[in-house]
């Protein structure tokens, strides 16, 4: 019997790549030590490249360059003490200049956190797509199957009925490739009446069989077409997403390097007493001393986590965590707590080793995505090469380790558990793509060696 298939589409991992920073991203980046694969939460997103590929702002946002202002020098500030119209124009420069920052921090949060929520409706949505064309195939190959089963049970059927009960004449007769004349056409349609009254019920399974196969098929590709829409709307969210979440840490990480010593500035300039600039000065300078030990010892920290590794199989693949395994890949119950509800349908698994608990790259790869993402919180993707990803999420505010762009090993520390986005708690949700859709983790680093 003719059956129709219609093959799998195959789609490539889009991967995003910068296109070049600008001054105020160099800026920043030229203070951090490239040596280090480890950075801060403050710092990972604002030393990656800002541009990506084909990042369109959503509607009604304003993705604007970082705040950029000049400020003032502590010359400034003792050359303004002297004379109080000019004090009072650098308090309401200083004081502007606070508020510019704080305006700024604000601005690019809210935009990030609307492209980060756009981009986990888009993600999932795509997810869904891919879900139905994949069950849809797997229904129509089902139904081809039982077509195909049918269709040979009534060619046996028939010729066990031309063995016992047909005349040697009409057997040559049906089995000759046309009718001679009207007679013989006749004498052949009755023997097909006769095979169809005989078959029927077989016959019917196959044709009903044979008709679903079409009808998922048809279907099948429809949607298959439709996810490939959704993947690239997926796509150019996640690079939206990206562009606003590191706009915000430049604005965060500019404000964090420039409103101590403007405070401190305000300070001396409204202080009445015989306290020096210098003393103020010094004071910032003691605070930027105390900053930069504080992350020296979280870089060790890191650093040490990163040694002990997530124990690299001979596949080249990794646990992403020591911990244990919370929730499976598949349909499941919906739960609710913590203000929502989880969804029907887990993409992951969740595994979980604690708060904090480092986090560890499945495999060597870039980094393609690292910021919020709606639901899933702080999100890091990984694109491993050859249409294979992973997926973290949940990752606790100040726990990522690699940005945007980075190149990691099997094993290195990229992250720690946390209890962002729809989480009941700290735990790592870990998933793997093959070409874009998510594929069940357990039995992919199973086929690795790895069992999670």
């Amino acid at each position: 019997m003719d059956q129709t298939h219609l093959p799998e589409k195959t789609t490539a991992l889009i991967q995003t790549k910068p296109t070049g920073r600008r001054p105020e991203d160099r800026q920043i980046a030229a203070r951090a030590d490239p040596a280090h694969k480890t950075v801060t939460r403050r710092t990972a997103l604002g030393l990656g490249a800002l541009g990506v590929v084909a990042a369109i702002p959503l509607a009604g946002l304003s993705l604007r360059p970082a705040f950029a202002a000049s400020y003032p020098s502590w010359d400034d500030v003792q050359a303004a003490k002297a004379n109080e119209a000019a004090k009072a124009a650098q308090v309401e420069r200083i004081t502007e200049l606070i508020r510019g920052l704080t305006s700024e921090v604000e601005r690019t949060r809210a935009i990030a956190q609307q492209t980060a929520d756009a981009f986990y409706v888009a993600q999932q949505d795509y997810f869904a797509a891919a879900e139905r064309a994949d069950t849809l195939q797997a229904q129509a190959d089902q139904q081809a199957a039982i077509a195909a089963t049918a269709s040979d049970r009534a060619g046996r059927i028939a010729a066990h009925l031309y063995r016992d009960g047909g005349d040697t004449a009409s057997l040559e007769l049906f089995l000759s490739e046309s009718a001679t004349d009207a007679d013989d056409l006749l004498t052949r349609l009755s023997t097909l009446d006769r095979l169809l009254e005989r078959n029927q019920d077989v016959y019917a399974t196959a044709l009903t069989a044979r008709n679903a196969a079409q009808n998922l098929s048809d279907q099948s590709a429809v949607a298959r077409d439709e996810r490939d829409r959704l993947q690239q709307v997926a796509e150019q969210r996640m690079a939206e997403a990206q562009r606003a979440a590191e706009e915000a840490e430049v604005a965060l990480e500019t404000q964090t390097l420039r409103r101590g010593e403007l405070e401190a500035q305000l300070a001396a300039l409204q202080d009445t007493t015989a306290k020096t600039v210098a003393s103020y000065q010094a004071g910032v300078e003691a605070a930027r001393l105390a900053e930069e030990r504080r992350r020296a010892a979280e870089r060790a920290e890191a650093e040490r986590l990163a040694a002990a590794g997530g124990g690299v199989s001979a596949s080249g693949w990794s646990r992403p965590t020591r911990g244990r395994r919370t929730s499976a890949f598949g349909p499941r119950s919906s739960q609710c707590g913590n203000g929502y509800c989880s969804t029907s349908y887990h993409y992951g698994v969740d595994l979980s080793a604690g708060c904090g608990a480092a986090i560890y790259a499945a495999a060597g790869g870039t980094v393609v995505y690292a910021g919020p993402n709606g639901g899933y919180g702080n999100y890091i993707k990984i694109d491993h090469g050859g249409g294979v990803g992973t997926g973290y999420a949940h990752i606790r505010d100040g726990g990522f380790h690699v940005r945007y762009g980075q190149r990691v090993n099997a094993g290195d520390l990229i992250a720690s558990e946390g209890s962002t986005g729809n989480s009941f708690g700290c735990n790592l949700h870990f998933e793997t793509y093959l070409n874009g859709r998510p594929v069940n983790p357990i039995d992919f680093l199973a086929a690795r060696g790895v069992a999670i």
